[in-house]
């Protein structure tokens, strides 16, 4: 039986991905994609102290990026990704938003990104 997936931490120890959503495999929103823009709101600023992985998202969605962007820069499985961002939408510190058509260029950035994870 193979180990599950783990995450590393800050101090280089690892955290399994459902001690970081609480034990929810499923995202609040069931329309996040890969290509889903993700981008935090004014409001965000100066509200309650997040835990490590939503500060981290939080500040990463500064300006507009993806969700699979999001998973590759703070280290965790998609899914995990998607419940954190998920939460922190639901929350009022991100709004998301499909673009209508991608360019080639995003496209292929997103395809390194997933393949990275």
């Amino acid at each position: 039986m193979s180990e599950p997936s783990q995450v590393p931490d800050e101090e280089g120890q690892f955290v399994r991905p459902f001690i970081i959503t609480g034990g929810r495999s499923l995202p609040a929103q069931s329309d996040l994609r890969l290509e889903t823009l993700v981008v935090a709101l004014d409001a965000a600023e100066g509200a309650a102290p997040l835990a490590f992985e939503h500060q981290r998202i939080v500040t990463l969605c500064q300006e507009p990026t993806t969700v699979a962007h999001i998973a590759e820069a703070v280290g965790v499985p998609l899914g995990v990704a998607k419940v954190l961002v998920a939460d922190l939408v639901v929350g009022g510190r991100l709004s998301c938003s499909q673009p209508a058509e991608l360019p080639l260029h995003t496209l292929e950035r997103i395809r390194d990104h997933v393949r990275a994870l």
